[in-house]
């Protein structure tokens, strides 16, 4: 399985939202988002790509896998 790629907030954000998540809130640079079956993720929202384990994290949460990601980008 290939590793995560370096990837901004701004382009996860489109990802996800592309991929049926809301934006329920925003409060500063963090962003909360909703699935449809439930899940609920954190982003915030830099200029600097997210650390791989974060983002690793934030794909756990949201129920997308390491290929779905990579078809994204």
């Amino acid at each position: 399985m290939p590793k995560l790629p370096q990837v901004k907030p701004k382009r996860l954000l489109a990802i996800l939202i592309s991929k049926g998540f809301e934006i329920k809130r925003q409060e500063g640079s963090h962003v909360r988002l909703h699935g449809s079956k439930g899940q609920r993720v954190t982003l915030a929202i830099h200029n600097k790509p997210l650390a791989r384990g974060t983002l690793h994290s934030i794909l756990k949460q949201s129920r997308i896998s390491k290929d779905e990601l990579l078809e994204e980008l």
